[in-house]
């Protein structure tokens, strides 16, 4: 269930990356999103060590532990407040069941965030792969049943997913040690996260210092916030900027890049891609997203909706008939003068 939901935000975050769902006026709009993302992997993350097995047992002990870098920077806080979130001097019951009450409780929180993002969303309206405001009722469709049959036909397809992983393949996306219950005397040779936290798992497994690794791991999901105003260009669709283009396609195989580098023992050549590809992440949104916006000569852009999907010679057809009707309908002012002295 949680792979389902992440893969669908992820796929909608992209979308929304792609078409440049974050430019003005909408980036109110885009931050509530990022907002349901962090409050995601929190919810995620607490549900993940409810299991209680050797995996995210662990996996709470590693994370929880990331705090105590604030000892670098105040000695002995980092420490007060990893106990204080243990509930004593080890992960233990008293853990498990602060994590149980917050992940009962964030999805309600997470509920209220997304009235937010819906209300925030009507505001401005919907955006759309051209990334031009609608300029006419030509330039829209009805809801339904044109959206209905596409929304439809993408749940239909998501519950087939979803229903093969459960019924033929219930442990594909599982890790075999979470089977084995939590014992806190052995420690897995390999610890490793779900496939939806392996970026940023690899992001923090690539900087060897540890308060500069928690910086990045924090960094790398805050900087999402900033991105409406990272990004210079004047142009909201990526479909019309050719050189911005293939740098979001690298970043998209960056973070995928990054997910099975995340998997696997940071040692090697899988170290060393790890920092490349970590480096490659934030150069996407510091340097590419301000530079390539003011150099970039984007293509020209249609006059409106309807001449990017249907072209300029029938979106001009669609307007010369109905001028040509709104002229039949509305007779010329002298005639409707003439009229009126006959009825007079």
């Amino acid at each position: 269930g949680a792979s389902m939901f992440f893969l669908a935000v992820y796929i909608h975050t992209v979308r929304g990356l792609y078409y440049g769902s974050y430019k003005a006026p909408r980036e109110v709009v885009w931050i509530l999103g990022v907002l349901i993302l962090l409050l995601m992997i929190a919810t995620a993350f607490m549900g993940y060590s409810l299991v209680w097995g050797q995996m995210s047992f662990w996996a709470v002990t590693v994370i929880t532990n990331l705090f105590s870098s604030l000892d670098a920077v105040i000695p002995g806080l980092g420490t007060k407040l990893v106990e204080w979130i243990w509930g004593g001097f080890s992960v233990g019951g008293p853990t498990l069941n602060r994590l149980y009450s917050l992940h009962y409780l964030f999805p309600f929180v997470i509920a209220g965030v997304v009235l937010l993002h819906i209300w925030a969303l009507h505001i401005p309206g919907n955006n759309n792969p051209t990334g031009i405001d609608v300029k006419s009722a030509k330039d829209t469709v009805p809801f339904h049943p044109y959206y209905t049959i596409k929304d439809g036909f993408a749940l239909v397809a998501f519950i087939v997913l979803f229903a093969a992983i459960v019924f033929y393949a219930p442990n594909l996306l599982g890790h075999p040690d979470n089977y084995v219950p939590a014992n806190p005397l052995q420690t897995p040779p390999h610890i490793v996260p779900e496939w939806y936290f392996l970026p940023f798992y690899a992001i923090l497994r690539a900087i060897p210092n540890k308060l500069l690794g928690v910086a990045a791991l924090m960094t790398s999901i805050s900087i999402l916030f900033f991105v409406p105003w990272l990004d210079t260009s004047k142009v909201r669709s990526t479909s019309y900027r050719p050189i911005y283009k293939w740098f979001f396609w690298a970043f998209v195989l960056t973070c995928i890049a990054l997910g099975y580098l995340g998997s696997q023992q940071p040692e090697g050549w899988y170290l060393i891609f790890g920092r490349v590809c970590t480096i490659y992440y934030f150069a996407f949104f510091l340097v590419v997203m301000p530079v390539t916006g003011l150099i970039e000569r984007p293509r020209a852009l249609p006059g409106s909706i309807t001449e990017s999907v249907l072209g300029p010679e029938e979106s001009g057809e669609i307007e010369e008939t109905k001028n040509t009707k709104e002229t039949k309908a509305t007779p010329p002012p002298a005639a409707r003068k003439r009229k009126r002295e006959e009825v007079l």
